[in-house]
Order: C-alpha cells, then structure tokens, then sequence
C-alpha cells in the first residue's frame, strides 16, 4: 500500500543504478516497487508497509455500501442489457443509460468515501518526514476540522471524479464500438471476444486517466504541513490545475505509474564507457 504511493510522491532515497535495456544501451533505473518495499521494511519494519491502510479499508467498505444504498434507491428496474438483435441506435441508447447509472453510483461513492482517502494519504506520506501528525483515524479527523474546516476532507476530490467519470464514459462507449463493428457475428469465438473487450478496455483507459488519479492524490497531501507535500519535494498547489500543469511540465504525469522499470534519463556521456 505504501510503496506504490511512494513512487507517486517523488521522494526518491535510494540512488538509481545503471543497468541495460533490451538493445544493450545503458540507462539509468530508479528503484522500483520492491526495492522500496525493503527499504520501507529496514526503516520501519514490516508494519511500515502498511500504513494507512485502516482508513483505506474502511473508505473501500464506505464507498461499497454507498454503491449497494444508491442502487437501491434508484434501481436499474427498466434497464434493457445489450443485445446482438439491438440495431446500433437501441444499443447504443442501452449504453448511454447503463453507463449514466454507473456515473451516478460512483460519484455519490467517491464523494463519501473521500475523506478517509484523504486521511489514508497523509498516514502514509508521513513516511517521508517521520511525523506523526496523523496518528489515528478519529485523531486525524479532528485535526482536518479543526486545521481545514470541511473542505480539507474533500481536497483532490474533483481530478477523481473527473478520472472516474472519463473512465467510465471512455471504457463503455470503447467497449460498445469495437463490440458493434469490429467483432465479426460469423466468427465462432465472437461472444467470447466480446465477453472480454470491455476488460481490456478498461486496462488501457485506466492508464489513460492515471493523471487523474496523480493529481488527486498528490492534492491530499499537498501543503498540509507534512514535509512530503511542501518544498523541496512539492509547490504549495493553488489547484489542481496548477499541479497538473507544474506536473506536466515536468514531464511528471505519469510517475508512480509504473513500478518495476522505471527510466530516469541522463546523458549517455554520463555513462564510463567500457
């Protein structure tokens, strides 16, 4: 849990190491998932691995039963599921429908369950400066009140939703289109494909929408008086739109994205030469 939001922040302990690529060029490796695992583990132990995962869980059960109330509340009674008899005009209004049900349960999830992301973010960026602010989630709670008002329990709030929303919209409009004219009816394995299409769908938009998904976290941390969200690590963010755009012109939109290869570049005459 910790180590995949360490590569997010950008705090980087560990040198990188000169290692070689496919073509045999050297490049230079920063340390990946699990190298930071064991560092994580010298410092702190096991248990460091693990923090913030109390207010991880119980946001995960918040935003579940959010779902299942929302559910029940507006039920799907009429909702038509695709079909292979559909013309393209009727499956695409079955889309549209289903796809603006998920949008709705999953706004009204992500914006209970948010404040305990918000409070699992900052337990564990607390790694970085080896404070104990947030000790507790109760704690933690009156500390954002008392220090932010209610708004400190929804900062980074809107690049998430926006990244939930284009996801969805994204992945089953995707998912629907290449189902309608790419997948042929005579072939034997079409329902097959088609059973898969929207899963790998949603692998490839994820990656997609993972700035989304950068922003928002890096925004719960941010200038909250936490070494790992105040320079030298991080500006004090006005928005979200300004880490965007700081991040993007860093060329930082991605990072944390990937956890076992990660390239740093350098000039090849920073290399000895064998």
């Amino acid at each position: 849990l910790l180590t995949g939001f360490f590569l997010q922040v950008g705090h980087e302990p560990l040198p990188p190491t000169v290692g070689r690529n496919v073509l045999g060029r050297k490049v230079l490796y920063l340390p990946g998932f699990f190298t930071y695992a064991r560092h994580i583990v010298e410092v702190d132990g096991k248990r460091g691995l693990f923090r913030g995962l109390t207010p991880r869980l119980i946001s995960s059960t918040l935003s579940t039963i959010t779902r299942g109330s929302v559910k029940k509340a507006f039920p799907p009674e009429d909702m038509e599921h695709v079909s292979n008899k559909d013309d393209v005009k009727t499956s695409l209004r079955k889309v549209v429908k289903e796809t603006s049900h998920e949008m709705m349960m999953q706004c009204v999830s992500r914006v209970v369950s948010h404040p305990l992301h918000v409070i699992s973010m900052r337990c564990m960026v607390q790694f970085v400066g080896r404070e104990v602010k947030y000790s507790g989630v109760f704690s933690a709670i009156g500390r954002i009140f008392k220090e932010e008002g209610i708004l400190g329990f929804f900062i980074g709030l809107v690049p998430h939703i926006l990244g939930d929303v284009i996801f969805l919209w994204c992945c089953n409009l995707l998912a629907h289109f290449i189902n309608t004219y790419a997948v042929d009816d005579n072939f034997s394995q079409a329902s097959v494909i088609r059973s898969y299409t929207k899963f790998v769908m949603g692998i490839a938009v994820s990656m997609l929408t993972y700035p989304f998904l950068l922003v928002g976290d890096l925004m719960a941390v941010n200038n909250c008086g936490l070494r790992a969200g105040l320079p030298p690590y991080a500006p004090a963010f006005t928005s979200w739109i300004h880490c965007w755009r700081y991040l993007s012109a860093q060329g930082q939109l991605f990072r944390g994205s990937s956890l076992l290869f990660r390239r740093a570049p350098m000039p090849a005459a920073s290399f000895p030469i064998d």
